[in-house]
This record gives C-alpha cells, sequence and structure tokens, in this order.
C-alpha cells in the first residue's frame, strides 16, 4: 500500500515538475524520458527475441507506446497553438489600444492649441470693452483657461506615458512571440 502511494506521490511530483517548466526543459524531459522507454523496449526485445513473433504482449506494449507518444505529441501541439494564439489577442488588442490612445492625444493637442488661442486673445484685451467688470469677467476667463490648460498639459503627460508604456508592451509581447515561435520549432 506504501508503495502505491508513493508512486502516485512520484507521478503526481513528476506531472507538476512537467507542468511548471518551461516548454523547453519539458521537451527535454520528454525526449529523456521517451528515450527511456525505448531504451527498454529495445532491450525487452533482444532478450524476447526468440518470443517477439509469439509473444503478443510486446507488440500490444509497442502499440501502446506509440499511441500514447502520437496522443501526447498531437495535444502539445495544440497547447502551444493556443499559446501563440493568446498572445496575438493580446498583441492586438495592444495594438487597438495604442491607435485608441493616439486619438485621443491628437484630440487633446488640438484642444490645447484653441484654448491657447482664446487665452491670448483674452490676454491681449478687446478694443472696444473699456469696463471693469469686462476686465473682471476677462481675468475670470483667463484664471479658468489657465487652469484648463494646465489641466490638459497633465493629461497630456499621461497620455505621453502609456503611449511609452504601451509601446514597451509591444515590444515584450513582440519578444515573447519571437520565443514562442522559436520553441515551437
Amino acid at each position: 500500500m506504501s508503495t502505491v502511494v508513493s508512486n502516485n506521490k512520484e507521478e503526481t511530483g513528476v506531472r507538476r515538475m512537467l507542468s511548471d517548466a518551461s516548454s523547453a526543459s519539458t521537451t527535454a524531459t520528454y525526449n529523456s524520458l521517451r528515450s527511456e522507454r525505448l531504451s527498454r523496449l529495445n532491450s525487452e526485445r533482444s532478450t524476447n527475441a526468440s518470443n517477439a513473433s509469439s509473444d503478443p504482449a510486446v507488440n500490444h506494449a509497442e502499440s501502446y507506446f506509440l499511441k500514447r507518444e502520437h496522443r501526447l505529441s498531437a495535444r502539445r501541439k495544440a497547447e502551444e497553438e493556443a499559446a501563440i494564439n493568446d498572445y496575438k489577442k493580446m498583441y492586438e488588442k495592444a495594438l487597438a489600444t495604442n491607435q485608441r490612445l493616439k486619438s485621443r492625444l491628437e484630440t487633446s493637442k488640438q484642444e490645447l492649441t484653441v484654448i491657447q488661442d482664446q487665452l491670448q486673445r483674452a490676454q491681449k484685451g478687446r478694443p472696444g470693452a473699456c469696463g471693469s467688470n469686462m476686465l473682471e469677467t476677462e481675468k475670470k476667463e483667463s484664471w479658468a483657461l489657465k487652469k484648463r490648460i494646465s489641466d490638459i498639459e497633465e493629461q497630456l503627460k499621461v497620455k505621453a506615458d502609456l503611449k511609452v508604456e504601451n509601446q514597451r508592451l509591444k515590444d515584450e509581447n513582440g519578444a515573447l512571440i519571437r520565443v514562442i515561435t522559436k520553441l515551437s520549432k
């Protein structure tokens, strides 16, 4: 009973190790395990060479391992394709976000130039306005426009930071895609 429990623990540990490892180490581990199985099969064949034609258990074991290898390789290929598709989706999402941020940045820049023009006109003063009420309202407008300009400049700084972050994410996605394609080869 204890050997069964220890074997189950070992199998669980091996499975966990294989799932946690990167695909390169997984491939190396898989190849080493495969070569061990094949060497065991070959050694059994050589010892049972005279009984190989009459022993259906050897043929059955061999066909079982071949079928299992095919299933595992098909599953691994499907997982790799799913991972590549996930990175493609992430890359496309990052591109869409980048385009959206660029358009918002352009609109903010246009708003900023319009507001700066309005502020310059307000500071120059209008040629027909001499009343103190007009000066106070112009000062209030000027103050409001300056505040709005400072807010928009802060937004532009944030958008510029987002643009840099977005570019960094695009570069990382590209690097990840290159790594995945190299690993899949």
